[in-house]
């Protein structure tokens, strides 16, 4: 039996299900949170004292940890030196780290010509403000986060300055992008091994400005049409994850990529699509050990 562990956060959903599977396929079931991990590079073992990295056959990451932060790239190394000594990696670390920031994944994309909303990346709050005053609402992002978790809608007013400079306090990069029109909803397309998988919707709650379900949003099967497929295959093949979904959303201006997902969703697909993507995943990872 092939020894494979799972990368994730114990309890989450993804995380679990992924370690589930695993088992059923190999009899073993190793569950690694990264924050109790320990590199020696004397000896090069990678263990959290319970398995040891370093003898696995494969490791498939589905989280880093639990919440994103410049801190989980250092996490990432710590694969990447796995990876280094010829233990398979489902994503590559290195790839995933590329996808992680926001500001790499953006300047990916718009360098390749993908399809974004209009934005900009400045450290000068004068220069966002100036920005808000021409796209007329804006999303300030933070640079690591998921879920919309720490992004606020700033539009052209006398407090927006205010505004900006209370978002920079917290977040030294001003990452403003556009607040565009769209159906109340933004899709979900999933990709494994570089294959189109499936299509989920987010549809946004009544007054919310994101479809997050965080925010009260829930996923709806989605039929895209080839058109957004293959605008979201050209964006998952600049990143070359085994696994991913590409946020995409409709707007009057045509399809426009939000940005391409370093380790992707389970959720909806199941609850949309009614797609075992852990399942899919584990078949995938064997095939290839």
């Amino acid at each position: 039996m092939k020894k494979i562990a799972v990368i994730g956060v114990p309890g989450g959903w993804s995380s679990e299900g992924l370690a589930d599977v695993v088992a059923a396929k190999t009899g073993n079931r190793w569950l690694v949170d990264l924050k109790h991990v320990a590199l020696d590079l004397e000896s090069g073992r990678v263990s959290d004292g319970r398995v040891d990295l370093h003898t696995m056959d494969a490791l498939i990451i589905k989280k880093a940890g639990s919440a994103y932060s410049p801190h989980l790239l250092d996490r990432l190394e710590m694969l990447r030196y796995v990876a280094a000594r010829g233990v398979k990696v489902f994503s590559d670390p290195l790839r995933i780290i590329r996808s992680l920031d926001r500001m790499s994944c953006t300047v990916t994309l718009a360098a390749a010509g993908i399809p974004m909303p209009p934005t900009a990346v400045t450290e000068d709050a004068d220069k966002a403000l100036a920005f808000v005053e021409v796209y007329g609402k804006a999303v300030f992002k933070p640079l690591y986060s998921t879920k919309a978790r720490g992004m606020e809608v700033i539009e052209r007013g006398p407090d927006a300055k205010d505004r900006i400079l209370e978002f920079k306090a917290a977040n030294p990069v001003l990452y403003v992008q556009r607040l565009v029109d769209h159906p109340g909803k933004d899709l979900g397309v999933a990709f494994l091994g570089g294959e189109y998988l499936a299509t989920y919707a987010r549809a946004g709650a009544k007054g919310a400005w994101n479809t997050t379900t965080r925010a009260g949003g829930a996923y709806e099967p989605h039929t895209p049409t080839p058109e957004i497929i293959a605008l979201a295959q050209k964006a998952q093949d600049l990143f070359q994850l085994d696994f991913t979904c590409v946020d995409v959303v409709e707007t009057p201006d045509g399809a426009k990529v939000f940005e391409v997902s370093a380790f992707g969703g389970f959720r909806g697909l199941h609850v949309a699509c009614g797609v075992d993507a852990a399942e899919r995943y584990v078949e995938y990872v064997l095939a290839r050990c």
